[in-house]
């Protein structure tokens, strides 16, 4: 039976520890493609262009939007962000799963016109905790903090438009439920039912 592959996307608060899930996940998951999103804010210390993000201009960016290509974008704190259309759409079509790590509004656009994905709400185990890791990044000021945990406030409050929620205490922890996530909608049968009927009638 061919089976087209899962959009799977995992999105949460800033701080929430995406980011360190995808990497521990994709280490140990080799079939499955991470779509690198392209962005307009400037590269941090420690990130790697076309890994960790596609790192464009305004401008180059916004020229690709009105072509149609991106598959969602947001514009938040002062920049664009957005996932490519066309490898997503191409890998998925040959059988292949592709994770996105994207913002909430995004992964909202994703549900509206992709209502097969998986969305995965990635939870920090406490507000304090969330506020420790983005002080500890050192990258926003006080103001720019404190306007991430209203923001956050606001994001966990869309939670029941998720399928899944996972509360990232371990990181290892957290890739087990992903990799639970994923087997259960291999067998999920409101995705699957008509091929499986197909399937079982052509063999009679």
């Amino acid at each position: 039976m061919d089976r087209k592959g899962l959009l799977l996307v995992l999105s949460g608060p800033s701080g929430a520890g995406k980011g360190t899930i995808c990497e521990s996940f994709m280490k140990k998951n080799k079939d499955v493609r991470l779509s690198v999103s392209t962005t307009t804010r400037k590269m941090r210390t420690g990130e790697v262009d076309g890994i960790s993000y596609n790192f464009i201009s305004k401008d180059e960016f916004e020229k690709s939007l009105k072509e149609d290509g991106f598959l969602e974008h947001v514009h938040v704190f002062g920049n664009y962000y957005g996932t490519p259309k066309s490898v997503v759409e191409e890998n998925i079509n040959k059988g292949i799963n592709v994770l996105l790590e994207i913002e909430i509004v995004g992964a909202m656009q994703i549900k509206e016109e992709y209502p097969d994905a998986v969305l995965i709400f990635v939870l920090p185990p406490t507000i304090c905790e969330l506020e420790k890791r983005i002080v500890k990044r050192g990258t926003e000021t006080d103001d720019q903090i404190k306007d991430r945990l209203s923001r956050a406030l606001s994001e966990i409050r869309k939670i029941d438009e998720y399928s899944y929620f996972i509360i990232n205490k371990d990181v290892d922890e957290a890739v087990d439920y992903m990799e639970s996530i994923i087997k259960a909608e291999k067998s999920n049968v409101k995705r699957y039912s008509q091929q499986i009927i197909n399937l079982y009638q052509e063999e009679k």
